[in-house]
């Protein structure tokens, strides 16, 4: 007896009860004409994920309660439905509950909630959520489902706590199968990070091998905010090993017969097995992030500067894959310092993608800062000094704002972590804008990235070589390079990557690099907290990106 159970991994808009609403509706259609019995969404696919405080505001919770009511009346009637969802029903004490409903026949056949809440990294569900008291499965026309969500399915791995404590946090799988479930079901709402995919597969995999029971994993895609949300949704057989696997960075569904799989060793046919490289998943990340960014906070159109060099060149290649083309708007904005090379190379790259692009010199303006009182007795006291630089970035900052605000454009900003993290970055300048498109990599991902646009992705010279090849320079002195003022990249990559990603001491990483090296760096990065804290939101990429997943103070002294 076939159980044909469809996978929907569907991008929801935070807030947008209706839209996401008929997301599923959709989803709901196709899965019942190929001949499903169940589908399967996402975590708090109905508000989508993550609500925040939304989730504080009087009614949210009720709202997303009667949008399942009247999701269960619009249904195909032979097609059972688990959704994601808040929940403020039978909660104790005016709570909300992160939910899991079986949709059937009309109504709610059936309801658990989510046991352990993550309140590390980017998660903050204690906040907002009331975690259940147990897991038990739902009844599903003679089945047992084991539903749980997200991190109920993370019990026991190395990087959380919850087993350190077993007797306040269950195991919700272990309990799940000891209550003889015949299929494992996780709702996900797993962001984005590198290596996250494999991680989350060896951990289901463990679970499957355990069990011997099959387990569905339906994950969130798409961007919100900071966050993107990669899919690669799958089932895991009984025998441990992956017979579908659905797309990372887009919407996709498929249907799975799950009793064909428990009686062989076959592999769902029409669905990609293969592994992505670890760079495309990185663009792929980046070019969704920016896109759904855009989509959801309903703009059309990105604009930015472009120096000619390999960061902005990278930002904008995102931006055109991410809104189109004809919808980017590059400014070149030479200063008394700039090289004729680096006017070709903005203009080079203009037009390998097609985009609006623009020349605009910057020389009067900053002459004209030069002959404004007191001001400019400052700047000429110390010609091409810190001031003088900050001023000509300041003054591309403003072009580029000029062009945002009059047309409504969102403004990219294109500093890579390595520069965020010391510092190499001016307020109001080339950090200004609503978006930070690659505040999560480093200065080596940066061109690992751009060297593969152009050697795989693209198969042509899309970054220009010279972009590539010069050596990293603000052009904003005489004669001025990156590596006059910080330690070289590859250097610098690896000691950040230590402090921000593994929070290693001075006195650890010295035992790899000079320890003047390191101590400049470790000072530069918590000096600089302050800039960071004014950064536009960018894309999580890393265990440990700047913005709501590493808390730093700003007026603190440590070493």
């Amino acid at each position: 007896m076939s159980f044909k159970v469809a996978l929907a991994q569907l991008n929801p808009t935070v807030g947008d009860l209706s839209g996401n609403l008929e997301l599923i509706r959709q989803a709901a259609q196709q899965a019942a004409a190929a001949g499903a019995e169940l589908m399967v969404c996402s975590e708090l696919v109905v508000s989508g994920y993550p609500p925040k405080d939304l989730l504080l505001r009087e009614n949210f919770a009720a709202h997303c309660d009667h949008a399942v009511e009247q999701l269960a009346r619009d249904l195909p009637p032979q097609l059972g439905v688990i959704v994601g969802h808040p929940t403020a029903r039978q909660v104790p004490n005016g709570r909300v509950a992160n939910a899991a409903s079986l949709l059937t026949n009309g109504t709610i056949g059936g309801s658990t909630q989510k046991l352990l809440l993550p309140n590390y990294d980017v998660f903050d569900e204690r906040r907002y959520f009331r975690p259940t008291d147990a897991v038990r499965p739902i009844e599903f026309r003679g089945r047992r489902l084991g539903v749980h969500i997200c991190e109920d399915a993370w019990w026991g791995d190395p990087t959380t706590s919850y087993h350190d404590d077993s007797v306040r946090w269950p195991d919700p799988v272990a309990e799940l199968a000891r209550h003889g479930v015949d299929v494992f079901v996780n709702l996900s709402a797993s962001p984005f990070e590198r290596e996250k995919p494999h991680r989350r597969f060896n951990l289901v995999r463990h679970h499957v091998t355990k069990y011997a029971r099959p387990f569905v994993f339906v994950n969130q895609v798409g961007g919100n905010d900071d966050l993107v949300f990669d899919g690669n949704s799958f089932v895991a057989a009984a025998h441990g090993e992956r017979a579908v696997q659905l797309p990372g960075f887009e919407s996709a569904s498929h249907v799975v017969d799950l009793e064909t799989l428990a009686t062989s060793n076959a592999t769902s046919t029409g669905v990609s097995n293969s592994t992505p490289h670890p760079t495309s998943e990185l663009l792929d990340a980046l070019i969704l992030g920016l896109r759904d960014y855009c989509r959801k906070s309903r703009f059309t159109d990105c604009v930015l500067g472009l120096s000619g060099g390999i960061d902005s060149a990278l930002a904008c290649y995102i931006a055109a894959q991410a809104v189109g083309p004809q919808h980017v708007h590059g400014l070149a904005m030479p200063s008394r310092y700039s090289s004729q090379h680096s006017i070709d190379d903005a203009r080079t790259l203009a037009e390998s993608l097609g985009i609006d692009f623009a020349i605009v010199p910057i020389d009067s303006i900053h002459q004209a800062y030069e002959a404004t009182d007191v001001v400019g007795a400052d700047i000429l006291s110390q010609p091409a000094g810190l001031a003088d630089q900050n001023l000509q970035a300041r003054i591309r900052g403003a072009c580029v704002m000029t062009r945002s605000n009059r047309y409504g454009w969102l403004a990219l900003a294109t500093g890579n972590k390595s520069e965020l993290a010391v510092g190499y970055c001016t307020l109001y300048g080339d950090m200004c804008g609503g978006f930070a498109v690659l505040s999560d990599l480093f200065k080596r991902d940066v061109y690992a990235i751009s060297h593969y646009i152009n050697d795989i992705r693209e198969r042509r010279q899309i970054i220009p070589a010279s972009s590539l090849e010069k050596a990293p320079s603000a052009e904003l002195a005489p004669n001025q390079f990156d590596q006059d003022t910080l330690p070289p990249y590859p250097v610098l990559d690896a000691i950040l990557e230590g402090l921000i990603e593994r929070e290693e001491s001075i006195a650890t990483l010295s035992a790899k690099f000079p320890e003047e090296t390191v101590r400049w760096v470790a000072v530069r990065l918590d000096r600089n907290e302050f800039k960071r804290r004014q950064l536009p939101p960018g894309i999580k990429l890393s265990s440990r990106a700047f913005g709501s997943g590493r808390r730093m103070p700003i007026a603190a002294q440590f070493e």
